[in-house]
């Protein structure tokens, strides 16, 4: 061990406690009068903790901005009201932008305020398909439907605020939210190949209203969400931080833990001050987000994590690495699984247990590719097939859909649904029973039904998602071909 016996110490000093005068690191040299920082190396390293805190923040506030984002897209298209919904009535198509929604089921969407409303009641129909309240931060609140505690029978919600003790009415499922904000979220199956029943199921089973209006509730007013030009993805640049802001100053302190509290105010987003930066921090910032959304990317498309792909010897991804929609490792004996929980976020919305477990036979089971099997971004100018062996473990249906690597919402192309359905589509299969999706910029001969268009100069990625998922799929018997260039 070193020892410092310069003149003036009482006794040695260990050499690993001490700082010499100039120090070189990754952001320059810095520098030192007998271990008190220069000024210059103070603003440095200053710079840089902000920096560092901003690139942190948007990592970890996804969520929150992708939630505060699909708020907005749905207030305009529906309005504000809670009696208001958007309703995909001709399936979700590729004009609205939407991270990574499916061509496969009705989505019917609505925006509750309990800080406005006070406790609000959901209505939920018999049959209804799966349903999902999340709250500000995109945390699971409760299933409705089919996943929930009605069964699928049908039943009566009432979402009330944190520290809610006024009526509980008897028979009705209470969820407390921790946020005044929280996303409703159903999907309805299509039926010979048509969103009719499902549309009419929600248009005439689901009401969403105030307690305080039980004895006269408004009656609900849908808008489309088909063909619709909107944009409900947060933003990447400085921005990003003024979403979170707005989510921050409307809702309660309890909403975050008192880390990210910190986190956030330290890059000066506070409940009880405006977002207002100067125009260092401004810089700072605008250089964190690039950093943050190319960090995301990278996690998302290029992920270093193995625990991330579903095979060894493919290149297929899981959204939901270790199974648990809190994204916690060993079930939080190893902490936050943070990269995990920002890449969901910057692929996809709604958080539910049901697009995590295992569920043999019922729910859904999802799976990405982003490169091709030779590792290579996938090209809207060539030809690949992705292979599915026969035999697929889906219990309902399969589909793919192909989405675009920028906005992660569907790829727009002269298809307006971009995706192929074994249930909706009239797929040709091979000989043995395996079915080839063939995706490029020009139909294939003989496959016009197998194939999904995708455009010169822009890339795409691409997910597969199983309905009613099997066991073969669990236990790793059945697996998907790689996409492969033809």
């Amino acid at each position: 061990m070193g020892l410092d016996v310069r003149p003036g110490y009482n006794t040695p000093i260990p050499a690993q406690i001490t700082t010499p005068d100039r120090v070189a690191t990754s952001i320059g040299e810095l520098r030192f009068v007998d271990g008190v920082p220069t000024p210059e190396t103070a603003s440095r390293v200053f710079d840089h903790l902000d920096l560092v805190r901003g690139v942190e923040a948007f990592l970890g506030c996804i969520p929150a901005a992708s939630l505060e984002a699909l708020r907005r897209g749905i207030v305009e298209v529906a309005g504000e009201a809670c009696h208001q919904g958007a309703i995909a009535d001709r399936l979700l198509d590729s004009d609205p932008l939407f991270l990574t929604g499916n061509t496969d089921t009705v989505y019917a969407i609505v925006m509750l305020d309990v800080e406005r409303d006070g406790p609000t009641v959901i209505e939920v129909p018999p049959g209804c398909g799966p349903g999902t309240v999340d709250d500000a931060w995109f945390r699971f609140v409760v299933d409705l439907g089919a996943p929930g505690p009605d069964r699928g029978a049908g039943g009566m919600y009432l979402i009330v605020p944190p520290g809610y003790d006024g009526e509980r009415p008897e028979g009705w499922f209470v969820a407390e939210s921790p946020s005044a904000v929280n996303l409703v979220i159903l999907r309805g199956f299509l039926v010979d190949g048509r969103p009719d029943a499902a549309v009419r199921l929600f248009e005439t089973g689901v009401r969403v209203y105030p307690l305080s209006r039980r004895d006269d509730p408004p009656a609900m007013e849908w808008a489309s969400l088909s063909g619709v030009t909107v944009n409900t993805v947060h933003a990447n640049d400085f921005s990003f931080y003024e979403e979170v802001a707005h989510v921050v100053a409307k809702e309660p302190i309890g909403v975050v833990d008192p880390e990210t509290r910190g986190l956030l105010a330290s890059i000066g987003i506070t409940k009880d001050a405006p977002f207002a930066p100067d125009d260092r921090m401004r810089r700072i910032l605008t250089d964190a987000a690039a950093v943050g959304n190319a960090t995301a990317r990278a996690m998302a498309f290029r992920s270093r994590e193995p625990a991330f792909f579903l095979y060894e010897d493919r290149r297929w991804l899981s959204p939901f690495p270790g199974g648990d929609y809190r994204f916690l490792r060993d079930g939080g004996a190893g902490g936050r699984y943070l990269d995990a929980r920002t890449t969901f976020f910057y692929l996809a919305t709604v958080n539910t247990p049901a697009m995590a477990l295992k569920m043999v036979g019922k729910g859904s089971q999802y799976a990405l590719a982003t490169v091709d099997v030779d590792d290579a971004p996938l090209d809207g100018g060539k030809t690949y097939r992705l292979r599915l062996p026969a035999d697929v473990p889906a219990a309902d249906f399969w589909s793919v859909v192909v989405y675009d690597p920028q906005t992660r919402s569907e790829l727009q192309t002269g298809q307006p649904l971009p995706s192929r359905n074994s249930k909706r589509d009239d797929l040709v299969p091979n000989d043995d029973g395996s079915v080839d999706v063939v995706f490029g910029p020009e139909e294939p001969r003989g496959l016009a039904a197998n194939w999904v268009q995708t455009v010169p100069g822009k890339g795409w990625f691409v997910l597969l998602r199983l309905y009613g998922p099997l066991e073969s799929w669990f236990d790793g018997t059945w697996r998907p071909g790689d996409v492969e260039p033809l």
